[in-house]
């Protein structure tokens, strides 16, 4: 019976981290072309270097106020697809907490994290730290670039933002 209940356990965590997709309306970003050649790959480094990750958002408008609908899609995906391993404070649960994520890191890079997840901890030094902090590498979630955006909007409330 107790093995039974521990399976069952195991089994609710790992499906707590999947979940319907939410489709925003369209995000303001811009995309890098893919094709894998010597200039992607500098382009690559060069948004490392300037802290925004491995991916293909390498700009992203925010606006103030912040945007009421997003911040309610937002917690709608942490709740469904996030909560289970990130709380919203700075205590570690699975990953890192949240707060101030939005101080510490460029919109661009938390998207690209959300976004690309795999790329990122291959490649980008800042997420290879994270996952040798957790020791649990993240998974993919299958996140949209709109629903991405959504995220960082209700992580910017999350931090205090206005």
């Amino acid at each position: 019976m107790k093995k039974i209940a521990i399976f069952l356990s195991l089994v609710i965590f790992l499906t707590s981290c999947g979940g319907g997709q939410v489709t925003p309306p369209p995000a303001t970003i811009e995309k890098t072309s893919g094709g894998g050649s010597n200039a992607t790959d500098a382009a690559a480094g060069n948004t490392v270097a300037a802290g925004k990750g491995i991916g293909q958002i390498t700009s992203v408008e925010l606006k103030t106020p912040l945007e009421q609908d997003r911040i309610g899609r937002g917690k709608s995906i942490y709740d469904m697809k996030c909560q289970a391993c990130h709380k919203l404070t700075d205590e570690r649960l699975v990953g890192p907490g949240w707060k101030d994520v939005t101080k510490r890191r460029k919109p661009e890079w938390i998207m690209n994290m959300v976004t690309n997840v795999d790329a990122m901890l291959e490649q980008d030094p800042e997420a290879q730290k994270l996952l040798e902090l957790c020791l649990t590498r993240m998974p993919n979630q299958n996140i949209s670039v709109g629903d991405a955006r959504d995220v960082l909007e209700f992580m910017r409330q999350n931090d205090g933002e206005k």
